[in-house]
């Protein structure tokens, strides 16, 4: 059939052609407040969460009008927009005739050392103590703070050892704001000899020898994967520029809160080993991914980060501070380097490996917070640091993030070989009325072990005979007043709301695991057979792992289900 060039949508004439293109229209009030809120910022595609940000700090939510002006101001469709603002957790996105959210935010953390602590009947104390129409309670995922268990966040002021009357008296005192720590700032650390090593190696420093004194000290990712942190650096340099550094600051594994312990006190030795990595491999620039739940540790690398400008360390913009929004699985470091893009955290496929192929296509090194202060702490002071360290057979030191059931929850610098009774007695042992029946020693991922295996080293590698791994380092205690079962479901629980969705193994298989779970008897074969599914064909860690709590549970406390 012929064209009538005549005729088409955009020609004028009523009733001949509409005026304006299918789908919503921006309007100009909106898109005047998204300007002055995005200000001289360059409108740059990998910019959108931190634009997003800006909409839901100004406004309490995103509204439908200001997210299609966000669309318009970056010349993006409203569906690029609407799925990014859509999977973040800490966004709320609303269409036309959606209401309003209360001003007021309260999220309560349920992840197990909270709920260990009470957070069910925190939870059903606030809900029934607030009006719903000024004030929100909502459940949420770790907060990294569960050594002061249970805890909440009041808009950004995280309350520990909550309760309901500490919640009042901040609502009624407008307490939302997040407090600062006492931290070592930029002039004190380098008073005490900081960035002294990173001038030298950039004045003429060898990049394969301290790749050597990393590989020589047996320093390991601690971020979870354990990858020796050395050879990282090879792979990366093996590939031709620009090549980028990307810091995985995204502290999401419940129970773990070693990376906000070191980054509220000594921000700087993580700093510096970051650049010192980031010289080795010749980065162009590095993001560092910090996740939204420290606020205060935001604002920390922030400021610190303007010092080290101002101080000429560092050009304007060569560090790049991202803030996270609520994606467990922005972890995961394809995710996180997606999230980074400014797009929904989907692990990638791999290979390609984000060393050869990670932010914007480009050569990646991928560390952790932890690991960073170490190789900063490695060069000034030696590998002997961590290989002149042994006990039980192993080399190194770890820190344990310990919470539970203990007298005394916190973060422990131990031996990499400690076991957990080494852990316990340093956490001050049981807390009183308390019998050690189990532990979590890694994460939820890493399941659950029964206090009869308490001889087992818990670093790399020993645990996996187990059906386990140490992960994070994350400890949870567990004593006789708890049932394992129930700290397994809350486990999938957690991977079932944080499962991003992307393969079926895992969207569904958490999803059916949780109503399985919550049967007075398990089907210990079907349970089995989801698992080995989960195992074998999800696409990254996360429906890979889920299955470990269920897996150790049915193999250590069968008399429970």
């Amino acid at each position: 059939m012929a064209l009538d060039d005549n005729k088409g949508v955009w020609k004028s004439g009523r009733g001949k052609g509409r005026k304006t293109p299918k789908g919503r229209q921006y309007e100009d009030t909106a898109l005047a407040e998204v300007r002055a809120l995005l200000g001289d910022r360059p409108r740059r595609r990998d910019l959108l969460i931190e634009f997003l940000h800006l909409i839901q700090d100004a406004y309490g939510h995103q509204s439908a009008a200001h997210l299609r002006a966000l669309a318009e101001e970056m010349k993006l469709s409203m569906a690029e927009v609407w799925e990014v603002a859509t999977f973040y957790v800490h966004f709320d996105p609303l269409r036309e005739d959606d209401p309003v959210p209360p001003a007021l935010t309260i999220r309560v953390c349920d992840s197990l050392s909270c709920e260990l602590a009470g957070s069910e009947a925190l939870i059903s104390a606030l809900e029934d103590g607030v009006d719903p129409s000024q004030v929100r309670v909502l459940r949420a995922p770790c907060m990294g703070r569960c050594d002061t268990a249970p805890t909440l966040e009041l808009g950004h002021n995280h309350i520990d050892n909550a309760t309901p009357e500490l919640v009042h008296a901040a609502i009624a005192a407008g307490d939302t704001h997040h407090k600062m720590p006492d931290y070592e700032g930029f002039e004190a650390y380098r008073a005490g000899g900081g960035y002294a090593e990173l001038a030298r190696l950039r004045a003429d420093g060898d990049w394969e020898q301290v790749q050597d004194q990393v590989l020589a000290s047996g320093l390991r990712g601690l971020g979870g994967a354990g990858f020796p942190s050395g050879k990282k650096w090879g792979f990366v340099r093996a590939n031709p520029g620009p090549r980028y550094l990307a810091v995985n600051g995204d502290e999401g594994e419940p129970g773990t809160f070693k990376d906000r312990y070191y980054l509220e006190r000594t921000p700087h030795l993580f700093l510096e080993g970051m650049l010192i990595a980031a010289w080795a491999v010749e980065a162009e620039t590095c993001f560092i991914y910090m996740r939204d739940e420290y606020p205060a540790v935001l604002e920390i690398l922030a400021t610190e980060i303007a010092a080290l400008e101002a101080a000429g360390i560092v050009e304007p913009g060569y560090i790049d501070l991202r803030r996270g929004a609520g994606a467990y699985i922005c972890g995961e470091e394809s995710a996180m380097i997606e999230s980074i893009e400014g797009k929904r955290g989907l692990p990638r496929h791999r290979p390609p490996f984000v060393a050869q192929v990670g932010v914007f296509g480009r050569p990646t090194l991928v560390h952790n917070v932890e690991t960073l202060k170490w190789v900063a702490r490695i060069v000034r002071e030696g590998s002997e640091i961590l290989s002149s360290v042994t006990h039980n057979g192993r080399t190194g030191l770890r820190s344990y993030s310990v919470s539970g059931r203990v007298a005394a929850p916190g973060m422990y610098l131990l031996p990499a070989g400690s076991t957990i009774v080494d852990i316990i007695d340093a956490a001050g042992g049981m807390a009183e009325g308390h019998a050690f029946k189990a532990y979590q020693p890694g994460g939820p991922s890493s399941g659950v072990l029964p206090a009869s295996l308490d001889d087992v080293p818990l670093d790399f590698d020993t645990l996996q005979p187990h059906g386990t791994f140490i992960g994070s380092a994350a400890v949870v205690v567990l004593s006789d007043q708890d049932r394992v079962r129930d700290a397994a479901l809350n486990m999938l629980r957690f991977f079932e709301a944080e499962s991003c969705g992307q393969c079926t193994p895992c969207r569904v298989g958490c999803e059916k695991a949780v109503k399985l779970m919550q049967a007075e008897t398990w089907d210990q074969g079907l349970l089995e057979d989801l698992s080995q599914a989960m195992v074998d064909a999800s696409i990254c860690g996360l429906g890979q792992a889920a299955p470990n709590p269920i897996r150790l549970t049915m193999k250590h406390f069968a008399d429970e289900i």
